[in-house]
């Protein structure tokens, strides 16, 4: 399988370094990390960050309170749909989406791919549908208009499956190739998963998505990350003890089998920047 990394949406917060680690201006950058995958089963999107409506109308789309504390820049071009035809390919032909879940900046695109399928724990849908995403942000992170033209929904239950590098509840999804696996990790919302994706080497890729934020919270000795993110990251969980827990997990990971998994998450702009190899 050929992997494509792209950038869905960039995000210009205040606070410069306070949230990106290296800005020296009053605004960092982060990033909306989504993979294309082209596989036998047909291409593959791993969440989609914002898509072509949320560009054109983000007042009706998404929350103000998100809009202004992100200041997403909203590029017609860094839509996923924009990038799979830069990439030479028919939209038409993204048959599955694996969403990690449903928040704004990660479920924006699926209705600008109506053919596909969409994946995703049965929890975070059920979470979604019920807006209950945590106290202050429940009716702004889950925007249902980002989903109510979805049609074709694969479900999954997030507590049974197998083993995989100490997680235990691990599976594969319908109708995608065996090197493509959901793993649980919630505690950001009551659904999210991340997505381990088997390279052609033997190699895995583990997207955790929002498990973390920041390139420093795992795979070294000591672990940082910015206040700014610190803070969100406090803003938009729902389970800290789970979220905590699954975070030393990914640590653990990264220190017992770092050469047989790299791990990124979705908003680190170096992380990216690295596998995208730019």
């Amino acid at each position: 399988m050929r992997i494509h990394h792209l950038n869905c949406g960039t995000c210009c917060p205040l606070g410069g370094r306070m949230f990106d680690g290296r800005s020296d201006g009053l605004r960092g950058t982060l990033v909306c990390h989504c993979l294309l995958i082209e596989s036998e089963a047909g291409l593959v999107l791993v969440d989609t960050g914002y898509g072509t409506r949320d560009v054109h109308n983000p007042e009706r789309r998404l929350a103000k309170f998100f809009l202004a504390l992100n200041d997403p820049q909203l590029r017609a071009g860094e839509t996923a749909v924009a990038q799979v035809r830069a990439l030479g390919f028919d939209p038409a032909d993204v048959r599955h989406i694996v969403v990690t879940h449903l928040d704004f900046d990660h479920a924006g695109g699926l209705e600008d791919f109506p053919n596909a399928a969409v994946h995703v724990t049965a929890r975070e849908k059920e979470v979604a549908d019920q807006g209950n995403g945590g106290a202050f942000v429940a009716h702004r992170r889950y925007r249902p208009g980002q989903w109510d033209g979805v049609e074709n929904w694969r479900l999954y239950p997030m507590g049974s499956g197998e083993p995989w590098f100490g997680f235990d509840t691990v599976r594969g999804l319908e109708g995608l190739p065996p090197e493509i696996l959901l793993v649980p990790l919630p505690g950001h919302t009551w659904g999210h998963s991340g997505v381990a994706v088997q390279e052609e080497n033997g190699k895995w890729l583990l997207y955790a998505a929002d498990a973390y934020f920041f390139r420093g919270e795992i795979g070294g000795d000591s672990y940082e990350c910015p206040p700014g993110l610190r803070g969100y990251q406090k803003l938009m969980e729902v389970d800290r003890v789970a979220r905590l827990a699954n975070l030393q997990r990914l640590r653990r990971l990264a220190s017992d089998h770092g050469d047989e998994v790299r791990i990124f998450c979705a908003h680190d702009v170096i992380e990216y920047e690295l596998l995208a190899g730019r």
